[in-house]
């Protein structure tokens, strides 16, 4: 019987889980597989507009995967898989800006690119923010700086003005001093891939709920688990014991509301120039635990 494969999403609760022994408790046989390494998109020729939703487009190797919930909501919808209802998770995200940017508020990025994953949670997170202070067309984003780690190295190297990040990342650029304009926080969602076993993906949450009462109670003895996916380049800068939780699953459902007003806000804002991709109606396009 084959493992079942669990890709990473810069967050504590795998590691955790796997550190006090949860997935080996629930009888879960099971391999971590890397799924967003911005270095191997540039690699696969996919252009400057590679994001979250392109990598369920080409399909991801692996049972179970988080991206944010718009971009996963719009690739189950469009049959690339299925997201997970049981539970959604909420991020910490911000925009930032060097410690030397004359860019103090949300209205001083007026014509300044925010540097973002395209169709990925940062270019949605940064929209649905910033719709507070700005007009929708005077809303710059440049998708050339790659996914998450990319656009934290090019910030933190002086090449772009500002980035969004989330969790990880979001928690070093503060040590270094980097400034958030506007908070982004988002909702975060998982995939299930089709032919994924449904019990190994409730064994998996059932370590993961363990894990997430760890981190609750204390989330200082496992933010070094933030080094298992950071570039090496910084592993020595980073005091992790400045970092706080990250990510938090909330167990909850992902109701067939929330997937059709997503479905609703991504298309009003264009985020889809190319037309809805949604195929499936909500029943044919999660996976819960009665199934």
């Amino acid at each position: 019987m084959s493992k079942f494969v669990i890709g990473p999403h810069m967050r504590l609760h795998e590691w955790v889980a796997e550190d006090k022994g949860y997935f080996a408790d629930e009888g879960l046989d099971y391999e971590f597989r890397e799924q967003l390494d911005s270095k191997d998109a540039k690699k696969a020729n996919l252009g400057d507009k590679v994001g979250a939703y392109q990598t369920f487009e080409r399909g991801r190797t692996c049972d179970v995967s988080s991206a944010c919930h718009w971009t996963v909501n719009m690739a189950a919808g469009a049959g690339h898989g299925l997201l997970y209802a049981e539970a959604y998770s909420v991020a910490p995200c911000g925009i930032y800006v060097h410690p030397d940017s004359g860019i103090k508020s949300p209205e001083d990025l007026a014509g300044v690119p925010v540097s973002v994953g395209y169709q990925s949670g940062s270019h949605y997170a940064t929209i649905e923010a910033l719709d507070m202070f700005k007009e929708p067309d005077d809303i710059e984003l440049s998708f050339a700086d790659g996914l998450l780690w990319s656009r934290m190295e090019r910030l933190i190297d002086g090449e772009v003005p500002a980035a969004n990040v989330f969790s990880g990342p979001m928690y070093f650029l503060e040590q270094l001093g980097f400034r958030k304009i506007v908070d982004t926080s988002f909702m975060m969602a998982a995939m299930i891939d089709t032919q994924a076993n449904l019990e190994d993906v409730k064994k998996y949450y059932n370590a993961l709920r363990r894990a997430q009462s760890d981190i609750d109670l204390h989330a200082h003895k496992y933010t070094h688990f933030y080094k298992k996916e950071f570039p090496v380049r910084f592993h020595d800068q980073m005091d992790t014991r400045l970092f706080g939780p990250g990510e938090r699953i909330v167990f909850e459902p992902y109701s067939n509301e929330i997937y059709a007003d997503t479905q609703k806000w991504i298309m009003e804002r264009g985020i889809f120039p190319e037309g809805d991709p949604v195929i499936r109606e909500y029943e044919d396009s999660v996976a819960t635990a009665a199934q």
